[in-house]
């Protein structure tokens, strides 16, 4: 129920609460839903709608208790009565639209979503944008309905019991997964046990349950859920989800606690900085390096309920950068539950896109830049909600439902997909950071050097790292995709290359293995910047007797625009030098009107005027003194551009 819409019942009733024991029962309806104590208000508002008092709001409090407690399903008839009654709030329609759907009634919940639009005056409301949505989303139910794949799925009758089970994985041969089995401690909010991390060793391709036990002592609380975890790649980190006490000095709300093993024990976990405190911050997953955490998270400045977010950790250990992945992947409803699989596709639930029900398991995959969403259809999905999926390899693992036909509440699946066209590729690029030596001029490794990997222009950071000292570094990357490689380090100029998997791929039908690792190799660059040193920009020719700029030198000027896009903390002259052939005079005026016009070039493509400076220098610094053949006279006849200022405050404002 709206907060409104409660504060006003209580309000009303207040003063009468000992009148009568169904308004006594509303008012502590309203309170304990106030709370949280979800599953305990919906006895009060039963209680006062049996009584015949404030019907209307009663049932709507019913309903509302339902749904956030995450039984929309059994909200219908209360949604229902709630409107029938005349409640005077237009979300009951909404909601109840939703609670249709996810009872299969598609026909009736598209009507009701028409009917709220059609109540909805203010268009940028959230339930307004998420209505229009789930009626595009209904119409294209049938192509989810009707999809065509090779998913077998098996209820877990082995492992599931008459409580909750959920977010299940497999990591070094023991299978680990949340349930509320096994206490006589209640949670409020749904009326079921708190939830701990349950293990079990793996033998013969079974999980032993008779060998079941809790995760430990240290992440473990009586009163406190526990929920979902997931391991780094090395094993040695584990990050996992744990709140809601339920009581009012608790942990109200779901953060991501991390722990690391160490002489063969895990370490007391410790709060992730990367949780939002006034958020609900779960379901956490490890990529496949090891160096990106995606999660849920309700915080602000998302596009819906829930959101999926990402975050990144530094060479010391460090988890930040905490960034929403963005609205081909988010929606107005909620996304949580994300895996990566050993191909790189991310997996996760949803409600905000075509689903057949509640939340339904989606896979994203990435190509030539841009992300596909696919539903992954029946049996996989059904109508109630499917989530937390992983896999054990490309083509078997486990997934979670509280379908029709379970044995208790959610219900643990195991799957197989038999698409014989399943055999795919991880792309890796690789490479190593070098720098000249000042003496030799020959290559040596340059560790410490912080390396991106990004679309072009540098818009989407995708992943970073920073060597070690053999000057390594790698990156996952998709076919048939363009990249750029940037690589930056203080004291040196920041370098970036292009890199592309456009044509590089392997076709299907040259698989031979489940899975193939192809890597591709590359080298990084990076010069030291020293005040006053010259550096040639190669193939800047002039027509004869002209100043102004050919096709071919833009192209080389376009370097030197990046370079002084990416260093912003350097201030340049640029200097043209002509050959000794013709006048002196003559060629000093010649060097300095091609000088400018190369400056100017730059200026035109963004680089502020206050960082550049022209210098022609005409036959003054000639490189082969007495050049005798054209080849000698080009040599001399070349552009440069030198350091001449290095503003250290600027330097954290490049390759933005």
């Amino acid at each position: 129920m709206t907060r409104t819409c409660l504060q006003f019942a209580f309000g009303c009733l207040i003063l009468l609460s000992a009148c009568s024991p169904g308004k006594r029962a509303l008012v502590k309806g309203y309170s304990s839903f106030s709370n949280g104590d979800y599953n305990v208000a919906i006895g009060q508002y039963q209680l006062a709608a049996d009584r015949g008092v404030q019907a209307a709001e009663a049932n709507y409090g019913i309903a509302e208790a339902y749904r956030l407690s995450n039984r929309l399903d059994e909200a219908m008839p209360y949604y229902e009565n709630a409107i029938e009654m005349g409640i005077p709030d237009t979300s009951a329609v909404f909601f109840y639209a939703l609670s249709l759907k996810q009872n299969s009634k598609y026909k009736e919940a598209k009507a009701e979503l028409e009917e709220y639009l059609s109540m909805s005056e203010d268009t940028t409301m959230e339930y307004t944008k998420r209505a229009r949505q789930e009626v595009e989303n209904l119409n294209n139910l049938n192509k989810i309905l009707s999809k065509n794949n090779y998913f077998e799925t098996k209820n877990l009758d082995s492992v599931n019991s008459d409580a909750a089970e959920y977010a299940p994985l497999v990591q070094k041969g023991v299978f680990y997964f949340t349930s509320s089995r096994g206490t006589d401690k209640i949670y409020k909010a749904t009326g079921t046990g708190f939830t701990s991390i349950f293990q079990a060793p793996i033998e013969d391709n079974q999980v032993q349950i008779d060998q079941v036990s809790k995760l430990g002592p240290a992440f473990t609380t009586e009163d406190i859920n526990e929920g979902c975890l997931t391991f780094s790649p090395d094993g040695k980190t584990m990050v996992f989800a744990k709140g809601n006490s339920g009581k009012r000095k608790g942990a109200r709300d779901v953060n991501l606690y991390i722990s690391h093993l160490q002489k063969g024990n895990w370490t007391a976990p410790g709060l992730m900085t990367i949780s939002d405190p006034n958020a609900w911050n779960s379901t956490p997953a490890f990529s496949r390096d090891g160096k990106t955490l995606y999660f849920a998270s309700n915080r602000d400045g998302g596009y819906g309920g829930i959101d999926l977010y990402s975050a990144h950790v530094d060479s010391r250990g460090r988890w930040g950068e905490v960034r929403n992945m963005g609205a081909k992947i988010n929606t107005a409803g909620n996304e949580m539950f994300p895996y990566v699989t050993d191909d790189g596709k991310l997996y996760f639930s949803s409600d905000g896109h075509p689903s057949m029900g509640a939340l339904d398991i989606f896979v994203a995959t990435r190509q030539d830049g841009d992300i596909a969403i696919e539903n992954l259809g029946p049996p996989v999905n059904s109508t109630g909600d499917d989530f937390g999926i992983s896999f054990t390899t490309i083509k078997d693992g486990y997934f979670t439902s509280n379908r029709k036909g379970g044995r208790g509440d959610d219900d643990l699946y195991a799957f197989v997909n038999n698409d014989p066209n399943l055999k795919t590729v991880n792309y890796f690029v690789a490479g190593i950071t070098v720098t000249q030596e000042d003496e030799t001029g020959k290559e040596k490794i340059l560790d410490g050097v912080n390396v991106r990997l990004v679309y072009p222009e540098g818009k989407t950071t995708i992943n970073t790292e920073e060597t070690d000292t053999e000057g390594d570094f790698k990156f996952a990357v998709q076919g048939g995709t363009n990249y750029e490689i940037i690589g930056e380090k203080e004291g040196y100029f920041t370098t970036r290359i292009p890199f592309s998997t456009i044509g590089k791929t392997i076709p299907q039908e040259e698989l031979v293995d489940m899975v193939t690792d192809t890597t591709f190799n590359t080298k990084l660059v990076l010069n030291k910047i020293v005040l006053d040193k010259a550096i040639v920009l190669e193939n800047i020719y002039y027509d004869f007797d002209q100043s102004y700029i050919t096709d071919a030198a833009a192209v080389e000027l376009d370097k030197l625009v990046n370079i002084m896009k990416d260093n912003p903390q350097i201030s340049i002259e640029l200097g043209s030098h002509t050959d000794a052939q013709g006048d002196n005079d003559y060629n000093q005026a010649l060097s300095q009107r091609r000088a400018e016009s190369a400056v100017q070039y730059l200026i035109d493509s963004g680089v502020s005027p206050s960082r550049i400076t022209a210098k022609g220098y005409g036959e003054q610094q000639l490189i082969i003194k007495n050049a005798v053949n054209d080849e000698q006279h080009q040599v001399n006849r070349r552009t440069e551009f030198k350091v001449i200022q290095i503003n250290k405050s600027q330097a954290s404002k490049g390759s933005e």
